[in-house]
């Protein structure tokens, strides 16, 4: 129950990672991955809620692990980060390393702090 659980939310977070980093991509006429940075904040935000609510295992597995799974993607800001470094856009790839972290983790205490609180 618990696998199938993560596929359907995974099947939900992957078809809109790639709209939204589409979507959001699109918009800036910069080499900065906004489109990765976007959908990485919002599964941190996601998490650090669901995580701050203490949801049940199984809203966790569906929302969690399938949804913010497939939702964010490390591979991705990595191979962005290898590729920004090689078109020698050194400021934009520690940017992104930098801020996505910060941001990331911000996002996710945040979350985790508001949804803790309203318990």
């Amino acid at each position: 129950m618990t696998a199938l659980l993560v596929v359907l939310g995974a099947m939900i977070g992957a078809p809109l990672r790639y709209l939204t980093d589409r979507a959001i991509q699109t918009k800036h006429d910069s080499i900065f991955p906004w489109g990765t940075f976007t959908v990485n904040l919002i599964g941190c935000a996601v998490l650090g809620g669901l995580t701050g609510a203490a949801v049940s295992s199984p809203v966790y597995a569906l929302a969690g692990t399938g949804f913010c799974g497939a939702l964010t993607t490390y591979s991705t800001f990595s191979y962005e980060t290898v590729r920004l470094t090689e078109q020698r856009a050194y400021l934009y790839a520690a940017m992104n390393i930098v801020v996505s972290v910060i941001a990331g983790l911000g996002a996710t205490l945040l979350s985790y702090t508001a949804f803790h609180a309203a318990l």
